[in-house]
């Protein structure tokens, strides 16, 4: 891919962001004390703990900042997986959903005070609230249940059922049968985050980040890893790999890749809303989800209307994936059917076997975290502080996110077969109200 189309991701984040000075590529061999493979939300944050302890690091990104999924993704910060908690606790036991419970809501809190600590206001973070918002009455019920087991099972407070009608006058839209809006959580404008983050550690901490600069291969040494790229090699103690669901750019993140199953997701931004229709949609400005399996969001960000979801197909931006996400905006809110979309983007989102993120050990010298499954804006950040501990020998508890259960995707050359079957097998339950 070009620097040139690198530079020009048409998303509104991209048309936000008000453009940065370009970082260098590596031009020469290095020596450190640890190496990170990829420059968004994990490797970043892996970078800004390695730098509290006074590790000397360097980090490697393949296109520039902000490119991958830290740049594309829709700015959800939630505190959850893909697997829901009573889901966790009725296979694994009470107690390791409320380990995992609690790991979810420490990564919201540790991304917070990372913003606060460095100041990143151009982040936009704030704990607004997500409203989770029933397609049909038996997905109401059902998160309705969930809501009450986390308050009684977990103590979790922050959840409050609506009914109906109050979904509808925070929403605009007739078309949810209630919801349960979980307080504690929030939104970021993740483009302006992850560039913000880099440039901080960049001129006030001194970090050698190197843009432009892919790992096409690794190597074991006597004395550690050595990481190879066009431009040098780098050595280091410890090699970390922050590649998520774009390891397959290059041989390097290979260990990483066919644990993965890449999952395209979509995202759609009008043209700024009229004032009628600005005060009728999504009033409280949260964050919004829909409980179907092929599920959309939805978010007002710059007066616009943002809407999300997964089902496109193929490695390249689809025309037809995007008009079908339009028509599902339209459907859910008819005031939108005369707004146009100004922009058009998606990009990869890194699913499991287990529905789970992991982080851990491959290996003596190599550390990962990857697989968030979609609900990595605060996870990525934690599990890259996570994978920095154990790049120095620390042994965190992670509980189910830990590297013995990261495990390859069978038949991987399939994957996308399997993709398309599983996916179409979703939109048809969703058709069928199931």
């Amino acid at each position: 891919m070009t620097s040139s189309v690198i530079a020009n991701i048409p998303s509104l984040w991209r048309e936000m962001s008000g453009g940065r000075s370009e970082l260098p590529s590596l031009q020469n061999d290095r020596d450190t004390d640890v190496v990170i493979v990829g420059g968004g939300y994990t490797g970043l944050a892996a970078a800004h703990r390695l730098i509290e302890r006074g590790v000397a690091t360097v980090v490697l990104e393949a296109n520039r900042i902000g490119w991958g999924a830290s740049g594309r993704n829709g700015g959800v910060v939630s505190a959850k997986v893909r697997q829901s908690f009573p889901a966790i606790a009725a296979q694994h036991g009470l107690e390791t959903a409320r380990s995992v419970h609690r790991l979810c809501h420490t990564a919201v809190d540790e991304l917070e005070a990372l913003i606060e600590a460095l100041g990143l206001t151009q982040a936009g973070f704030q704990r607004c609230g997500n409203l989770r918002c029933a397609h049909h009455e038996r997905a109401f019920k059902s998160i309705a249940d969930e809501a009450e087991w986390l308050q009684r099972a977990l103590g979790d407070g922050d959840q409050r059922v609506l009914s109906a009608e109050a979904v509808h006058d925070e929403t605009g839209s007739r078309a949810f049968f209630g919801g349960v809006l979980s307080e504690g959580v929030g939104t970021l404008l993740p483009l302006a985050y992850v560039e913000g983050l880099a440039e901080v550690l960049v001129k006030r901490h001194g970090l050698a980040l190197f843009e432009q600069t892919p790992a096409t291969g690794i190597r074991r040494t006597d004395g550690g890893v050595s990481v190879i790229t066009p431009g040098g090699e780098v050595r280091a103690r410890q090699v970390i790999l922050a590649t998520n669901a774009y390891s397959g750019q290059t041989e390097a993140g290979e260990r990483i890749r066919t644990r993965l199953v890449p999952f395209r997701s979509s995202i759609i931004a009008t043209e700024p809303l009229a004032p009628a229709v600005q005060q009728r949609l999504l009033v409280n400005n949260r964050s919004y989800g829909e409980t179907r399996r092929m599920m959309r969001w939805f978010r007002k960000v710059d007066g616009r209307f943002l809407f999300g979801g997964r089902g496109a197909f193929g490695k390249h931006d689809s025309r037809v994936a995007f008009d079908a996400l339009q028509r599902s905006m339209i459907s859910l809110f008819p005031d939108l059917a005369n707004v146009k979309v100004a922009y058009r983007w998606s990009g990869h989102v890194g699913m499991t076997l287990d529905a789970l993120p992991h982080v851990g050990r491959f290996d003596d010298r190599m550390v990962f975290a990857a697989g968030y499954n979609g609900a990595g804006v605060s996870l990525s950040n934690y599990m890259g502080r996570l994978a920095a501990d154990f790049s120095l020998g620390d042994s965190p508890d992670v509980s189910l996110f830990g590297a013995s259960n990261f495990r390859r995707v069978p038949c991987y050359p399939l994957r996308e077969f399997g993709i398309r079957l599983t996916a179409g097998w979703y939109q048809l339950l969703d058709a069928m109200g199931r």
